[in-house]
């Protein structure tokens, strides 16, 4: 049962956009971990994170360009998990999105919860990260299996992209990566394409 933190309820709460500031390219993820260490920056996290991507009976998230999914991560034995819409991509330049996200008590619950409502599991991928801070920046080095080893550089903005765009193509170029060898199709695409071949 939730408890209330406040002395009077007021509705819900309204949601606050955010929007998610994300450059992905291909790269060998020991060599850049060995730049991000020549840089000095700082390891803050180490996760494994399985995310169930989901189809709506409502509509078609591929052709919407949506994504609807439940993450677990587990880091030093423990997991969580989170369920996540992701909205179409705002530019062609980088992968922004809006996004709402919320942590879950129980991952099997709300898989269970949103099949009984007629979602059904599309895919699932995992990965291990490893992500340090660079200038404001998340800096995350991906092994994706049957996909692939990515660095991603992404920040979180509620004002203009352009400029943490900009600021993320920078952080790529700190690490020897080149901002125009972006990939912008999703880890989920890219499984699944591959999985079409």
């Amino acid at each position: 049962m939730a408890r209330s933190t406040g002395a009077f309820f007021s509705g819900p709460a309204q949601p606050h956009s955010m929007y998610e500031v994300e450059v992905k390219v291909p790269a060998d993820i020991e060599t850049v971990a060995e730049r991000l260490d020549e840089l000095g920056a700082e390891q803050v996290d180490t996760v494994i994170q399985t995310d169930t991507y989901y189809d709506a009976p409502h509509r078609n998230f591929a052709e919407t360009d949506e994504a609807f999914r439940v993450r677990r991560e587990t880091r030093k034995g423990e997991t969580d998990a989170k369920v996540t819409y992701k909205g179409p991509l705002l530019e062609a330049e980088s992968k922004s999105r809006e996004e709402f996200e919320t942590g879950v008590e129980n991952g099997d619950d709300i898989d269970a919860i949103v099949q009984h409502l007629g979602f059904e599991p599309a895919a699932t991928v995992r990965k291990n990260r490893r992500v340090y801070e660079v200038r404001e920046y998340d800096v995350t080095l991906d092994a994706v299996d049957g996909v692939g080893e990515f660095v991603e550089v992404e920040r979180e903005t509620d004002g203009d992209i352009e400029p943490v765009r900009e600021g993320a193509y920078g952080v790529l170029r700190d690490l020897g990566l080149n901002p125009d060898e972006q990939q912008r199709t999703s880890y989920l695409g890219m499984l699944l394409s591959d999985a079409n071949e």
